[in-house]
This record gives C-alpha cells, structure tokens and sequence, in this order.
C-alpha cells in the first residue's frame, strides 16, 4: 500500500535500502557487537547487493 503513494521508482529507492540496511547490520554485528559473521553471512550480504545492483542500474 505504501508503495502505491510514492512515484514508480521508489520501490527501486526501497530496493537499495534494503541492501545497505543487511550490510550495515552485518557489519554491526561485528563492530559494535564482537561477534565475527560467518562465511555464509558474508554470501548472503553479496547476493543482497547484487540484487540490489540488477533493481536500481537495470536499463528501463
């Protein structure tokens, strides 16, 4: 619903805050709360970006 009152390009807007909020929280994680992510963490960060990457730079 929320979507439907913005223009059409806010879901890309909302896309790529999505991916920095996961990489902020893994990076929080360990800085602020010591705890080392795991290899598996670190594939999940990159394969949010890449898909934040294909929704905001896909030609329209």
């Amino acid at each position: 619903w929320l979507l439907s009152l913005h223009p059409t390009a806010a879901g890309r807007v909302y896309a790529a805050y999505g991916g920095v909020y996961v990489s902020v929280a893994i990076l929080w994680l360990w800085g602020v709360d010591g705890i080392r992510p795991h290899l598996w963490d670190f594939v999940g960060v990159a394969i949010t970006l890449l898909g934040m990457g294909i929704i905001m730079f896909a030609p329209r």
